[in-house]
This record gives C-alpha cells, sequence and structure tokens, in this order.
C-alpha cells in the first residue's frame, strides 16, 4: 500500500477532477462540426459564424490600439431611424425584437427580423428604420479599440 498524506491525497484528487472536468469543457462544443457533445449544454444555439460583414467585407479590427469590446441594447419606436452613421470597427448585431429595414445606400436595402444575426458593414454609409408596428430592440457588440468611435454620425448633404 502506498502511504500518502492527507494533504497529498486532496491535492492529487483535485487534479483528476480538474483534469475531468477541463476534459468534459473541451469536448463540449465542437466548432468544426457545430455539435454538442455533452447532454447539459443542448440549451447552446450559434447565432453566427462569419470572417466577413452583411456586404462581404473582411473583418478588420483596429491595429495598435487596446482592444475594447462594449455591448449596448438599442431601442427605436416604430418608423424611428437611427440616422445616418457608420462603423469604423466590426460590429455584431442581434435583433432581439421588431423588425430593422437598412438603407446601405448604393449596396441596396436590408431588412431584418427578431433572431436575425448580423456583422454589420464597416466604414459603408448606413440608416436603419424600425419598420415593425411594434418597438425594435437590438443588442450590439462592438469589437472595437480604445479611442476608436464605435459609431460616427455623417450628414449626407455635405
Amino acid at each position: 500500500m502506498i502511504f500518502m498524506s492527507i494533504r497529498a491525497r486532496t491535492v492529487a484528487v483535485a487534479g483528476i477532477a480538474f483534469g475531468l472536468t477541463t476534459a468534459s469543457l473541451i469536448a463540449v462544443y465542437l466548432p468544426q462540426t457545430g455539435t454538442l457533445a455533452r447532454e447539459p449544454y443542448k440549451r447552446i444555439e450559434e447565432l453566427l459564424a462569419t470572417d466577413t460583414t452583411i456586404l462581404g467585407q473582411p473583418i478588420a479590427y483596429p491595429a495598435g490600439e487596446l482592444s475594447r469590446v462594449t455591448a449596448v441594447i438599442v431601442t427605436l419606436k416604430p418608423g424611428e431611424e437611427t440616422g445616418w452613421h457608420t462603423h469604423a470597427v466590426p460590429l455584431f448585431g442581434y435583433i432581439m425584437e421588431g423588425e430593422l429595414t437598412v438603407n446601405y445606400g448604393k449596396h441596396g436595402m436590408k431588412v431584418y427580423k427578431s433572431g436575425d444575426s448580423v456583422v454589420e458593414a464597416i466604414n459603408t454609409p448606413h440608416n436603419g428604420t424600425s419598420s415593425g408596428t411594434g418597438s425594435l430592440r437590438i443588442m450590439a457588440v462592438f469589437m472595437g479599440a480604445e479611442g476608436v468611435a464605435n459609431t460616427t454620425m455623417i450628414d449626407l448633404k455635405q
């Protein structure tokens, strides 16, 4: 029989438990297949996986600055507009409620409904309108940088 102190056994058991837990968590979601490997994680639903914006632009992060992720909820009443603006940083949007029609100028118009996900256009002027009958709620997650504006309002009349 191998003699181990209570402390050594506790450390050994903790190490084994940590290893098993880590292995279980790593095996939970298999991104290459988009499948789940364990029963308790069936509720995970991938909303979006892409390397381009809605207009097909490659996603590029601001260089040389400290990263800054910002998440906001945008709420618009029916008929209300965002105003013309651009984003210099990648933006993931999830339509939580309502309907959004976005005018991308020469790139056309797109309509997003509750449950839709999008990576918004970068450095492309656009204007969103709450086009449904109820309020519009969008979760917007900016993958930006310190000192770089997430959104810049523009005046197309200039």
